[in-house]
């Protein structure tokens, strides 16, 4: 999930950057430091956004930058278990497929990918299920449910998010399109335009005569 956060830092101005506004010689300083970071508490950094305010600068012996405290606003994005998220497959391989969501990749096991049988073909790099033919390979949209998360703050390419396909409304978004417009199969229905056959002996128009009882003896 996407969200916009009012956050604090302090940031070192370079000695370059010093004769440039301040507001935006923070902003690019705020933009070295943490875009691209891993926050186990706010997620990914995707950008900074606006500054909002900047206190007195501070210098530190034997440093000729100046430090600044910053409260910033920023976007960025944190995965939440049960979330539903879209993305396209980055990557497939024989155990399953990359998907992007947002700065980060999840993974879609083989085993979370579809209730059929699923083989790899290495050649086309692409994954085919056994029973209907259909295939995922590279650049597909995928719709795919958050199971598992664990951010690795030091290396943020290590960080794992776990995917699954196998629920309603999930899948290859060329597969739920199929599935939407199919035709419901013709079963006990009746087909639409043809009326219920009438027996025999009813007229149209007339409802079915009733046999007459047979009177009682003496009567």
């Amino acid at each position: 999930m996407y969200k916009k956060m009012r956050l604090a830092d302090t940031v070192r101005i370079a000695p370059e950057l010093l004769g440039e506004p301040l507001e935006e010689a923070v902003k690019l300083a705020l933009r070295d430091k943490l875009e691209g970071l891993v926050d186990k508490k706010i997620g990914a950094m995707v950008a900074i956004l606006d500054i909002f305010e900047v206190g007195e600068g501070h210098i530190l012996a034997g440093d000729a930058g100046v430090y600044y405290d910053a409260v910033f606003d920023a976007l960025t994005f944190m995965p939440e278990l049960q979330e539903i998220i879209e993305g396209s497959v980055l990557e497939v391989v024989e155990f399953g497929i990359f998907v992007g969501i947002g700065p980060l990749d999840g993974l879609v096991h083989v085993s979370q990918l579809t209730d059929e049988f699923v083989s790899y073909d290495e050649k086309n790099s692409r994954l085919i299920t056994k029973e209907s033919g259909r295939s995922v390979t590279v650049g597909d949209h995928v719709r795919a449910r958050i199971v598992a998360v664990s951010l690795n703050e030091r290396e943020p390419r290590d960080s794992k998010i776990g995917l699954t396909m196998r629920q309603h409304a999930l899948g290859k978004l060329d597969w739920l399109e199929e599935a939407r417009t199919a035709k419901p199969k013709e079963g006990g229905e009746e087909k639409e335009g043809k009326p219920r056959k009438k027996k025999k002996e009813e007229k149209k128009g007339e409802a079915p005569k009733k046999e007459e009882e047979p009177k009682p003896e003496g009567v």
